[in-house]
């Protein structure tokens, strides 16, 4: 296992290297001059000049490359070109909203889906699964933002039928008003959740369907389990390693999910602010957050796969003989 999680390791900074690159390239290698682009198209040529030498366009592609991977290393993502402030600050107190919002839609879909799902499967009558069946298709096919539209028109303040949480901004004082911070985050994190939560549902029944379906429940039952007992109990364990890794796939889909509610509910999170730095060509800023999202995504597949071995002893024992 230590050996495994040092190859991880060791795969996770070279990829992590290769995502900077490709990310600090991207912005060099598009048409137009970057300068030019951040001054403003109708800029005077000497304060382009100028701001090349600032953010040293003027060197060559390795040395800028290594200037700004060395102050990444070191947490050092740049100034912005808007703000003044230092992306590293900015990125760290948008992500105080963005990720409080997916671990609460996490939360909400894993409580849907998970025991729905396990309902599923041990509730075979037709009514039940049509039902059942209805409830995920209906809510894994509607799209966020007009689900969104409908929650907000159902239980917006203001404009809701029934009025009972915010539908835009963020506290100013952030979490530091906790009731009001976590009531702008209910709205958008139930549409997240309901959306995701249709989809664990149908995972973990079609996994269950097919362990119910194996001698292991069978042996469960004779040992005196009720089938629900067994399928609750045996059943949900040896799919976990499985829907691990679906929940670990769909938590990084989650947060490209999350940045469009985001601009629905007007939450300054990551995702707003990236498509705020992008419309007004503060692309240092953009180059921050585009590095942080991608070792996110890494960040997310290397705990994933040492979840899985970790949950899954047989990957040990083929390990071993081979």
């Amino acid at each position: 296992m230590f050996r495994m999680i040092c190859q991880r390791l060791l795969l996770f900074i070279a990829a992590l290297f290769c995502i900077s690159a490709a990310v600090f390239l991207a912005l060099r290698v598009l048409p137009g001059d970057v300068a030019q682009v951040m001054a403003g198209l109708n800029s005077p040529r000497g304060k382009v000049e100028q701001l090349r030498a600032e953010l040293g366009l003027n060197k060559p592609l390795f040395t800028q490359y290594a200037d700004w991977i060395l102050g990444v290393l070191r947490g050092d993502f740049g100034i912005s070109m808007l703000t003044g402030r230092p992306v590293a600050s900015m990125i760290a107190t948008r992500a105080t909203i963005t990720f409080p919002l997916i671990f609460l839609g996490l939360a909400i879909a894993l409580a849907i889906g998970i025991p729905l799902g396990c309902f599923k499967v041990t509730h075979e009558g037709k009514l039940t699964q049509s039902i059942l069946r209805f409830v995920a298709l209906t809510s894994g096919s509607v799209p966020a933002l007009w689900g969104a539209m409908l929650l907000i028109l159902l239980f917006g303040r203001g404009v809701g039928i029934v009025g009972l949480l915010p539908t835009q901004g963020f506290p100013t004082e952030g979490w530091g008003a906790f009731p009001e911070a976590f009531a702008s985050l209910l709205l958008p994190a139930i549409t997240v959740g309901v959306i995701v939560g249709s989809s664990f549902m149908r995972y973990t029944s079609a996994t269950l369907e097919n362990i119910a379906q194996s001698e292991v429940i069978a042996q469960s039952m004779a040992c005196g389990m009720t089938r629900k007992q067994a399928v609750w109990r045996v059943g949900l364990r040896l799919a976990l390693p499985q829907l691990v890794s679906v929940i670990g796939l769909t938590f990084a889909h989650m947060v490209m999910g999350v940045m469009v509610i985001e601009n629905l509910f007007s939450l300054p999170g990551m995702g707003m602010g990236m498509v705020r730095d992008v419309g007004l060509r503060d692309l240092i800023a953009a180059q921050g957050e585009l590095f942080m999202l991608a070792a996110l995504f890494l960040l997310i597949g290397l705990a994933v796969d040492v979840a899985h071995r970790l949950l899954d002893a047989r990957l040990d024992e083929n390990a071993v003989e081979g």
